[in-house]
């Protein structure tokens, strides 16, 4: 048997949340989707799900838009089939909502598991670590929180941010700007009340997912954890850590693709160019980092001080070392049985060389530029192609050509 499972089976064994951890199983929608048959208990049917939702949030507003005759060019100044935001909203972003579960599903719950199998988690914290895992379940399930989502996204999302922040300023499909306000036209109704709080309330969920994994990280980092300086991840044995923020990929791309739906609307219906919107773009792209890279950042006081620690000991250790060395080989002299060539001496100081070294290159900051710059590409995928209203792609590819050949 494997020593390490040994060890670990009858810590992951003694508390149920240990294994079964999930920022995504649980909440009263969850249950609905599961009374519904639209989710199993392991959250596949994903692809049902998408396509019910989609039903649900798209489909109408492409049915009644077509009934008030505002559905094709030349019906109104931005008809439904030209509304560029609200096809990547509902047909892209969302899917990539919904996927996002499962993917966090099962990435979160291995690194929970990673705290106990590589005995980062000392005896005496196991009762500490046990009452951060029950807290994140108890927050992931609270009935009032989903209820207070539900009343952010109908009192602040609908009546302040969507009007002031996303919607076009023009004649569309959905609303008539007047003096009093909005004119909205039945497909508008049913896209203000319905399909727009649905989208915001998945939206700011998986904001309160993130609040729940921030809080349960820091509980977390307040115990002291059995670093070891030496450790070839450069980071005490926390390396794991750095490969969460993967599992955040979809919820990256979901975003990107928001932001390029909105510029797409703006360059393409308001006569703007997308090299107005590079601050733009840089500051959600250093939200998002923020966002999920960010929490790791409470590890970095356990980290350096891991690293201080490590190099005190294996400095004075290594000092020991070198000057029984150098009283051996070079002050007294060896015995004269005792050849030079080969001796376990010279290995083991360059053994403790390469120690200290790893030490000295320990990281505190548990987050690999690797991650960060694949987490900045996800958000950038979706708003690259928009690249081609400020270059034609025919001139993009003369451009590559004459650059390669």
């Amino acid at each position: 048997m494997n020593p390490a499972a040994a060890v670990s089976a009858p810590a992951l064994d003694s508390h149920p949340d240990r294994q079964n951890f999930s920022l995504v199983l649980g909440g009263p929608l969850f249950q609905l989707l599961r009374r519904a048959h639209l989710s199993d208990d392991a959250l596949h049917l994903a692809k049902k799900r998408v396509v019910v939702i989609s039903l649900l949030t798209w489909l109408p507003l492409l049915l009644l838009s077509a009934m008030e005759g505002k559905l094709l060019p030349g019906s109104a100044p931005v008809p439904f089939l030209l509304d560029v935001e609200v096809h990547i909203r509902f047909l892209l972003a969302l899917p990539l909502f919904i996927a996002a579960e499962l993917v966090v599903h099962q990435r979160m719950r291995t690194v929970v598991l990673q705290f106990l199998e590589r005995e980062l988690i000392p005896e005496c914290a196991m009762e500490q670590f046990d009452a951060a895992i029950a807290a994140a379940m108890r927050l992931r399930n609270s009935v009032p929180a989903e209820v207070g989502l539900i009343a952010f996204v109908y009192g602040v999302g609908v009546l302040i941010i969507w009007p002031q922040y996303m919607a076009l300023d023009a004649p569309t499909w959905y609303a008539t700007p007047t003096q009093d306000g909005a004119s909205f036209s039945i497909a508008g109704t049913w896209f203000k009340y319905v399909s727009i709080p649905f989208f915001q309330f998945i939206l700011v969920r998986w904001y309160f997912r993130i609040l729940i994994w921030v809080r349960f990280l820091w509980q977390v980092s307040r115990i002291e954890l059995k670093l070891v300086p030496t450790h070839p991840d450069n980071t005490g044995g926390l390396g794991f850590i750095s490969g969460s923020v993967f599992a955040f990929v979809p919820l990256l791309m979901a975003h990107g693709a928001l932001v390029a739906g909105n510029l797409a609307n703006r360059i393409f219906h308001l006569g703007e160019q997308l090299l107005d919107f590079k601050a733009t773009v840089a500051l959600v792209i250093v939200a998002l980092l923020c966002l999920v890279a960010g929490p790791l950042l409470v590890f970095t006081p356990q980290l350096t001080r891991a690293k201080r620690a490590g190099l005190r000991e294996y400095g004075a250790l290594a000092q020991r070392y070198v000057r029984e060395f150098d009283t051996k080989w070079l002050r007294i002299g060896a015995h004269a049985d005792e050849p030079l060539l080969g001796s376990a001496d010279i290995q083991s100081l360059a053994d403790m060389g390469g120690a200290y070294e790893v030490i000295r290159g320990m990281k505190t900051v548990p987050v690999s530029r690797d991650a960060v710059l694949q987490l900045i590409a996800a958000v950038l995928a979706p708003i690259v192609p928009l690249g081609l209203t400020i270059m034609p792609l025919e001139d993009l590819v003369k451009q590559l050509l004459g650059i390669v050949f």
